[in-house]
């Protein structure tokens, strides 16, 4: 019975080789396009996929989803129904389009450089560039020293001549001065005719390092000699990279009670192409002074204004390199500090005496009562005096700040303290003398 059935099971397998119309006409045709359009299905997509442009973001996110349509191809039988159907659709001549994925641009049209272009600097003509255009008085020193040697400046002033020593402490970090002496001075009546009756100068000298014109020291002063002698050191804590780039000023000055301590004469000194580890000493001649303003020191002020309370608070906090009015000791300095409403003096107050010093350290304060209607029409004149026990006290110098302020730098401070209130506002304030004080401010005049 088997043996009859696996004959007829053969025939009509022949049967079937001989009338099939290989089309999709029968169950089994459909059975075996299944089996191969799998393989179709993935390589369609290859090719669809390499059609792509590659370089943007977006082929590699199709590359992406090929790859997982591919896993679950493979891991699940029940898509390859739905796969034939797309398969189908292939093979029917549908292409798939082209997609240009370049990147977008955003904002091309506003856009800017980062660094804008320097514009271009406008040359002068040469009818702009004339000699009157030049001051003078900025290239006067430049011009004339290189032409001459110190013998030569020596010769021409007459203004004697310094002698000083240098050198640069490396370990300690600081530069040594030392002012040792002078010669040949001139007589105070060469320059100033009102002194005739005085035969010999009273001088000293000050120290600085250029920029730097408020770290200034002073050497004692020598009594009626045109020949002083000194041998005193002064040492400035700066490093040696940035004392290539200063200066070294020494101003030779005359004291005298009454003459306000005219200047004899000046010496710059550039210490860039010095040898200041070495070190040495040099004779350099005295030339004449471009110094305008006579200097009488500087004074730090803090003000603060409470208008709840209605109180003025002034502190005086120090000074330096004040004017020297005794020739030995220094000075015994004492600040008066004024309130004057319009040009009447309201109350004075003065701080206490520091002894023998011309740097003297205060940290002292006084107040005074004042409305906010009175502020706007209030001047404080602030004065510094060398105390006597004996005789009246010298003046040194004054300031005046409010209404009637002496300055730019003195109405910069009033300004400061009214935009700020409740707080300090303290401020570096360089002396002037009665006279300059008289000229520009009523308050000054009223107070004696």
């Amino acid at each position: 019975m088997s043996f009859i059935f696996s004959v007829s099971k053969k025939c009509c397998e022949k049967l079937y080789e001989i009338f099939c119309c290989k089309e999709v006409c029968c169950e089994c045709c459909q059975e075996e396009r299944k089996k191969l359009r799998k393989s179709d299905i993935q390589h369609s997509f290859r090719e669809s996929s390499t059609r792509l442009d590659s370089t943007s973001s977006c082929a590699e996110s199709h590359k992406s989803f090929r790859e997982r349509i591919e896993s679950d191809s493979t891991s699940r039988t029940d898509s390859v129904s739905s796969a034939s159907q797309i398969s189908c659709d292939y093979k029917k001549g549908t292409t798939t389009p082209i997609i240009d994925m370049k990147p977008i641009e955003f904002w091309t049209a506003n856009k800017e450089n980062v660094q804008p272009r320097p514009g271009r600097r406008r040359l002068p003509s040469e009818t702009e560039i004339t000699v009157e255009n030049f001051q003078r008085d900025l290239y006067d020193d430049v011009i004339n020293e290189p032409c001459l040697t110190d013998e030569e400046k020596l010769a021409k002033f007459q203004l004697g001549q310094i002698h000083i020593g240098l050198q640069y402490d490396v370990v300690n970090r600081f530069l040594v001065v030392k002012i040792i002496e002078a010669k040949d001075l001139p007589l105070p009546f060469i320059l100033d005719d009102t002194k005739q009756d005085l035969a010999h100068s009273n001088p000293y000298c000050k120290v600085s390092l250029l920029p730097d014109q408020k770290n200034s020291q002073q050497t004692s002063v020598q009594r009626k000699t045109q020949n002083p002698t000194w041998n005193e050191y002064f040492m400035f804590e700066i490093p040696f990279g940035e004392v290539q780039m200063r200066t070294l000023e020494i101003l030779i000055k005359d004291f005298d009670k009454f003459s306000r301590h005219c200047i004899i004469g000046q010496v710059y000194l550039p210490l860039g192409g010095m040898n200041l580890i070495k070190g040495g000493h040099m004779w350099k001649p005295v030339l004449p002074s471009t110094k305008e303003r006579m200097d009488l020191g500087e004074i730090l002020l803090s003000l603060n204004y409470l208008p709840s309370a209605g109180r003025l608070n002034v502190d005086i906090i120090k000074a330096k390199q004040l004017l020297q009015t005794d020739m030995i000791g220094g000075s015994d300095p004492i600040v008066k500090i004024t309130l004057v409403h319009f040009e009447k003096p309201i109350k004075t107050k003065k701080t206490s005496c520091k002894k023998n010093t011309i740097d003297p350290i205060f940290n002292e304060s006084v107040s005074f009562n004042v409305t906010q209607q009175q502020l706007e029409n209030t001047t404080v004149v602030i004065t510094v005096w060398d105390h006597n026990s004996k005789t009246k006290d010298d003046f040194v110098g004054r300031i005046s700040l409010g209404k009637y302020g002496t300055g730019p730098h003195e109405y910069t401070h009033w300004k400061r303290m009214l935009n700020s209130q409740r707080s300090p506002v303290a401020q570096w304030h360089s002396l002037r003398t009665r006279i300059e004080c008289d000229q520009v401010s009523p308050a000054s005049i009223a107070v004696q």
